[in-house]
């Protein structure tokens, strides 16, 4: 064997580098055409079959073992064949496994943008475009094309919420053909223009097995022919369903609920109910509202007394009634609801402190009181800031004519937590309703005429005066204050209203003089300009960056501010535009 000429290892390194070189691909830049099989690339979509071929591993001689063992060439990725040119709006090509049932998800767009043919829409785009349509617009659409068509249905089949208005010459399988088409419905809201039966109630059920929240409202005249042992058997056989609202139940007759999914119930037009069972034991909030009709025949303290068996967890409570009174709210005592947080009992005229009295001593943890309707007068007032100074944060007095002016300042005062306090129809005049009266009777109704209110609040968001017509001087110092409502107030006087409620947005003057208006608008603004501060600056001695000067060297900067930064330029702070609504 002859001995191997010694290589240097410059030579070695050289050779090396020769190698390394010679495998790395070719950069050709500027190429238009296509690397399979030539043509140019625009508008080009190759379908040439090229092999793939497997990775390459070459190993190089062991002398350049020093430098660099091995080296793996990966030429770039091939693209799949395509046989066949896919739609723009197809959605056949599943990116993720199919489900259990081998159904596609319908929510599932993913299609290749390099395909997408001009004119078209892309699936993405569209998916969007329709999502914002109506139902009626969705049936349009479908129309269009098959691609519009298969879209729509996969759009209908992937529909959770559903609100639709259903006119009053709609035929009886309208709503029918429209729910077969949501199977994965969660929430419905029907707004009813025509009569509501039992067929309507039973498509409902058998199109939507997944349904968790109903609601049904009327409008137009229609008319609610649910009877109560049918409103029973839907609510059992939807062992998922957590929330009902349901309007026009006058035909009811009585009814017997059973259903340990339900957490809210609303009910509304309720009349002379023989029975009311309510065998919910997860039950959290209830709003029954019965007609103004003064022959109904309904005994509210067995109902009380039977939510306080059945349904313990329940947190808000609402009942309009005319027939609430004293004995009833012996009742809601008698059964102490021991999570109750929200309690709203109105039109109840025979309501009186001796009430307020009961109900504040047992219910110590209430957010929110409503005793709209009512007799109570202000000492009333005086014992729910007695009882309730830690907790109550919205008090609705509205339409109680005993109430004055004074009880509405104490409350305020003494009700540090108030947010929201409605007290229209309050401080009225009855002579303004009613200009026929005799000037006696109007002697005697208004005497409290003129009356003056003082309010300071630190948290209080909305303040409701509607109806106010004796109130003749308002002092608002409010700094939390967003909405104020001063409709039918037509005895303030301009000069006598001061507002200092720098976040006010809404401020609602209906039926008010304009002067009045002017008075309004004017205060707002000059609230808002106050409000309104420029930002504090100071340049650097480089005159580089602005920092943010303290307030004593705000006045000695100020004009050199302003020759340095115009007044467009300046950043100020965003105040937002109160809005006076007086129609």
């Amino acid at each position: 064997m002859q001995p191997q000429p010694h290589i240097p290892p410059e030579t070695a390194n050289a050779a090396i580098s020769a190698a390394l070189k010679s495998q790395r691909p070719k950069k050709n830049r500027g190429s238009y055409s296509c690397g399979r099989c030539g043509q140019p690339k625009k508008g080009h979509v190759c379908n040439l079959d090229v092999p793939t071929t497997p990775h390459t591993v070459t190993t190089l001689p062991a002398a350049a073992s020093s430098t660099r063992s091995t080296v793996v060439s990966l030429p770039p990725p091939l693209r799949q064949s395509l046989p066949n040119l896919r739609r723009a709006l197809s959605f056949d090509d599943d990116v993720e496994p199919r489900r259990d049932d081998d159904e596609p998800d319908p929510t599932d767009l993913r299609v290749d943008a390099e395909i997408v043919q001009p004119g078209r829409f892309h699936a993405v785009g569209l998916w969007e475009v329709l999502k914002r349509l109506d139902p009626c617009g969705l049936m349009m659409a479908a129309r269009v094309c098959k691609g519009w068509r298969e879209t729509a249905r996969r759009m209908w089949k992937a529909a959770e919420v559903l609100r639709i208005r259903v006119p009053r010459k709609a035929q009886i399988g309208y709503v029918g053909s429209l729910l077969q088409k949501c199977p994965g419905l969660v929430r419905l809201t029907l707004t009813l223009e025509s009569d509501f039966d039992a067929t309507t109630l039973a498509c409902i059920a058998f199109s939507c097995p997944n349904l968790e929240v109903l609601e049904i409202l009327t409008c137009g005249g229609a008319v609610n022919r649910i009877s109560g042992d049918e409103l029973d058997r839907f609510v059992s056989n939807k062992r998922g369903l957590t929330s009902l609202k349901m309007e026009g139940c006058s035909n009811l007759g009585g009814f017997s609920l059973n259903s340990s999914s339900l957490f809210t119930l609303w009910l509304a037009g309720l009349h002379s109910l023989s029975k009311m069972i309510f065998n919910c034991p997860n039950l959290i909030e209830i709003s029954l509202e019965f007609s103004r009709q003064e022959e109904d025949s309904t005994d509210l303290v067995t109902m009380v007394d039977g939510l306080g068996r059945t349904c313990t967890r329940l947190q808000n409570i609402h009942i309009a009634s005319q027939k609430l009174s004293h004995t009833v709210v012996l009742a809601f005592t008698a059964v102490n609801f021991r999570c109750l947080r929200m309690l709203s009992l109105i039109l109840g005229i025979d309501i009186t402190d001796a009430s307020v009295a009961a109900i504040s001593s047992i219910y110590t943890n209430l957010e929110l009181l409503d005793l709209s309707g009512s007799s109570i007068t202000d000492t009333g007032l005086g014992m729910i800031c007695d009882f309730l100074p830690d907790t109550l944060s919205k008090l609705l007095v509205a339409s109680c004519p005993n109430i004055t002016s004074s009880g509405i300042q104490f409350a305020t005062a003494q009700l540090p937590l108030l947010e929201l306090m409605d007290c229209g129809m309050t401080v009225f005049d009855p002579s303004l309703d009613n200009p026929t009266l005799e000037d006696k009777s109007c002697t005697q109704k208004t005497a409290g005429y003129n009356q003056k209110m003082f309010i300071k609040h630190k948290r209080l968001k909305i303040f409701s005066l509607w109806g106010c017509s004796s109130l003749h001087a308002l002092f608002l110092n409010c700094p939390e204050l967003k909405e104020l409502n001063l409709n039918s107030c037509s005895n303030l006087q301009p000069e006598s209203l001061v507002i200092q409620c720098p976040k006010l947005k809404d401020v609602f003057a209906s039926r008010c003089p304009n002067l009045l208006r002017d008075a309004i608008h004017k205060q707002v603004s000059e609230n808002s300009s106050a409000r309104e501060n420029h930002m504090l600056r100071k340049r650097l001695a480089d005159g580089s960056k602005r920092i943010q000067a303290l307030p004593l060297l705000y006045q000695e900067t100020i004009e050199e501010d302003d020759n340095n930064y115009p007044a467009k330029k300046r950043r100020k702070i965003e105040r937002e535009v109160c809005t006076i609504i007086h129609e």
